[in-house]
């Protein structure tokens, strides 16, 4: 089962991340979006850790977010937006969703791989 779970619309992203995670001993799954994100979340309570783009089609992932923490009732998974976007009223909205971090891309793994241990405890 995943500890951490990749939502990115873009699969150079995925497998960026994913590849840095799985050197660094971490169960990694990926969702193409956050729909694709939901429902990979509902079918694997192990995950600790959502790495999440904004972006991306069908559902983004501040949305996907807020249903993490109301639809699924979540409080539990720990939430990072890795994306471009780098306004205030969306690290707000994030904020208000339950957002953990907010790291504007390139991903830079070695300056977070830390903080991501910590989280998925």
């Amino acid at each position: 089962m995943a500890q951490i779970l990749v939502v990115d619309d873009s699969s150079t992203v995925r497998n960026e991340v994913g590849d840095f995670l799985k050197s660094n001993d971490f169960e990694v799954s990926f969702a193409v979006d956050g729909r694709d994100g939901l429902a990979k979340l509902k079918a694997d309570p192990s995950i600790k850790l959502i790495v999440c783009d904004v972006n991306m089609p069908n559902m983004d992932g501040l949305t996907m977010a807020e249903k993490v923490r109301g639809e699924l009732g979540n409080a539990a998974v720990n939430i990072v937006m890795l994306t471009t976007e780098n306004s205030p009223a969306m690290k707000e909205r994030g904020k208000a969703a339950g957002i953990k971090g907010w790291i504007v891309k390139p991903f830079n793994g070695a300056a977070v791989l830390a903080s991501f241990k910590k989280l998925v405890g």
